[in-house]
């Protein structure tokens, strides 16, 4: 069995003295309907790290983070960010967090670059800055060849790019990121990796999703466990994972994955020949 005795119960191992966290979720619940998607999570993200959010689908990862960038209202709890609450102080956490959320909507008839400067703009930024930035995130993500197209015609891989550019965009403290890498081909994705690890490197916090342990493993160095709305395990990387060879095999222990041979009762599938 590993031994996450210091990783679980999503505390994150600051003394009382140490640097505030950079979120901190207290007594949040979310239901629809008769489902309980979150199920009464508290949890502390240090500050300056780059954190997996990790779980199964359908583990309510998704819904956190909606209710943690203030996209959906949870029916109990508190979230901090950077020192400000969530629902009694929007703007304040609005101006300090980006977001490029599941299921990313974009003014598509919009070309990139018009994209990005409204986005500078809609933020506050003066007009030459917000050109300024966008041109060197442009050029950074691979997109300055693309600027001038309409977004309407942008890749997967394109608009995640443009996305997190817009998130970009007004420097934020917190950089919140649901499944960024789905869909996205390998040059793209290496391009999104390294300017994650470049923006974490200068002293900010990404927060990102998945269910894919190997990516998390080869970029994060903190990690929270979620399964059926609750956190299972949450801590430094090398905590989490214990005495387990992977973050995977530590994972499908946390979860309580079963069935991994389920495919034993399935004797007719296969073998190139119809059963009737």
């Amino acid at each position: 069995m590993p031994d996450r005795s210091n990783a679980q119960f999503g505390t994150s191992g600051a003394g009382a003295d140490g640097p505030a966290p950079a979120v901190r979720i207290t007594g949040l619940w979310k239901r629809f309907g008769d489902q309980i998607a979150v199920s009464g999570i508290d949890l502390e993200l240090p500050a300056g790290r780059f954190i997996g959010l990790v779980g199964p689908n359908g583990a309510g990862k998704t819904t956190t983070l909606s209710m943690v960038t203030g996209l959906l209202r949870p029916d109990q709890g508190r979230v901090e960010v950077a020192g400000h609450d969530v629902w009694e102080d929007p703007a304040q956490v609005k101006a300090r967090i980006g977001v490029l959320p599941e299921g990313l909507r974009l003014f598509e008839r919009l070309s990139g670059r018009e994209l990005l400067g409204y986005m500078g703009r809609l933020r506050g930024l003066p007009g030459a800055e917000a050109d300024k930035r966008a041109t060197q995130l442009l050029d950074v993500l691979d997109l300055a060849g693309s600027q001038h197209k309409l977004v309407v015609d942008y890749s997967t891989g394109m608009r995640k790019k443009i996305g997190l550019a817009a998130a970009l965009l007004h420097n934020p403290e917190v950089l919140f990121l649901d499944e960024p890498f789905e869909g996205v081909d390998p040059v793209s994705a290496q391009t999104i990796r390294r300017v994650l690890e470049r923006y974490t490197a200068s002293g900010a916090t990404v927060v990102f999703s998945s269910h894919v342990m190997e990516l998390v493993e080869s970029l994060c160095d903190w990690v929270a466990v979620m399964a059926s709305g609750r956190i299972r395990a949450a801590g430094p990387l090398a905590d989490v994972r214990g005495d387990a060879p992977t973050l995977q095999a530590a994972f499908l222990e946390l979860v309580g994955a079963q069935g991994l041979n389920a495919g034993d009762s399935l004797d007719w599938l296969g073998g190139g020949a119809a059963t009737r």
